[in-house]
């Protein structure tokens, strides 16, 4: 199980960053993760693998001022 904004999530094996985020949505961009407080750039979502237990942020930026 992990946590993915705050809700619970059933977690596959060899589940990534990308994954979770693909899962969330089709347009990955203006988008930043955190995996348990660390920001993962997105060039390592692909290869970073969420382990059970993990608390994950999702994040869209939003322009204004």
């Amino acid at each position: 199980m992990i946590t993915v904004n705050g809700e619970q999530w059933h977690q596959d094996a060899g589940m990534t960053v990308a994954d979770v985020v693909s899962r969330l949505t089709q347009e990955p961009r203006g988008i930043a993760v955190a995996l348990d407080g660390a920001v993962v750039p997105r060039a390592k979502w692909g290869a970073t693998e969420v382990a059970d237990g993990a608390r994950i942020e999702v994040l869209t930026a939003v322009q204004g001022g």
